[in-house]
């Protein structure tokens, strides 16, 4: 069976303590929707990663769930504790909480699924990740909740059919699978890097802006980019109740995943349904503007949860790669 490991990522700075809104959910404009009443709600996040840290201040009423596959811990599966650091900062830009301290995340009053796929020196068994993925497709909360959104920061170069499957069976039961396309980008936005799962078709995948909206430059440029979003200098939660700026496509990825949450409780409420898979990249890849770079790099553009509507850009430009 082959490997995964996290997306390479860079630590930029660690902090003690802040009371900010973080820059890149300002830049996808969360806070615009936090005003029509939409933080969400009832949106269940699984976040397949190394684990998130139980005991930060910001996660006191966020964590549903979870579930250990890895070795961590000798193979406990009820302990889904981060000693990476890489989780816990995902987590929190997910589903940080709104409680006047620290960070808040993107979808504050979303729940968190900690599946534990990656062990805390960030190197996984592919099996771990393909087990995570069909735990979250079971996974049903104590009211019933389902998995609406799968968040995985992570991959390998190896195309494996298994993973393959099962993300597609993934899919298949409405669950919109955001992937992280990778760093290893050379800077020339004619050229494919590719990361797996981020390239299989079936998935968002998210590539990476600065906070100045430029194409980052470590960020994989490949023709199933779907959107990028911020992920350079991005604050968020950290090991031991702290913060911290990490860089990478890992850090984009949950601006996404937070955003979907945030969508499937708004478009749910207008449209009074349940909105499947297909319907809802459909309202995520609408709130994207273009940079006006080759659509390697950024695919149908950067997130704007509410700018979009103003966009000049018109609709027959839109690039749908998704379920190709």
């Amino acid at each position: 069976m082959s490997k995964v490991r996290l997306i390479p990522y860079t630590v930029d700075e660690v902090l003690n303590d802040t009371k900010v809104v973080p820059p890149g959910i300002t830049l996808i404009e969360a806070p615009s929707i936090w005003e029509q009443g939409f933080k969400g709600s009832e949106s269940v996040v699984a976040v397949l990663d190394t684990g998130c840290d139980r005991h930060h201040l910001e996660f006191k009423n966020q964590i549903i769930d979870g579930y250990n596959f890895t070795s961590d811990d000798e193979g406990d599966p009820t302990k889904f504790d981060d000693y990476s650091g890489h989780g816990t900062h995902v987590c929190g830009t997910i589903a940080a909480a709104e409680n006047g301290e620290g960070v808040i995340g993107v979808a504050p009053m979303s729940k968190l699924l900690v599946v534990k796929v990656l062990s805390g020196k960030g190197y996984g068994e592919t099996s771990w990740v393909i087990a995570g993925i069909r735990y979250a497709i079971k996974w049903r909360g104590p009211n019933g909740e389902r998995a609406r959104v799968i968040s995985m920061s992570l991959g390998g170069r190896i195309d494996t059919p298994v993973l393959h499957r099962a993300i597609k069976e993934a899919v298949a039961e409405n669950i919109m699978v955001i992937c992280a396309a990778g760093n290893e980008g050379d800077g020339d936005h004619t050229t494919d890097e590719y990361a797996y799962p981020g390239a299989y078709p079936e998935v968002v995948q998210v590539g990476s802006v600065t906070l100045d909206e430029q194409i980052s430059r470590f960020s994989n440029t490949n023709c199933a980019i779907d959107l990028v979003a911020p992920g350079e200098g991005i604050l968020s939660t950290y090991l031991d109740n702290g913060y911290a700026t990490l860089s990478g496509t890992s850090m984009a990825t949950p601006h996404v995943a937070g955003a979907c949450a945030l969508l499937i409780e708004k478009c749910e409420k207008e449209f009074e349904r349940p909105l499947t898979e297909v319907e809802m990249y459909a309202q995520l890849i609408k709130r994207t503007v273009s940079l006006d770079v080759d659509r390697r790099a950024e695919g149908n553009g950067i997130l704007k949860l509410t700018s979009f509507a103003s966009s000049l850009r018109k609709e027959k430009q839109t690039v749908n790669y998704h379920h190709n």
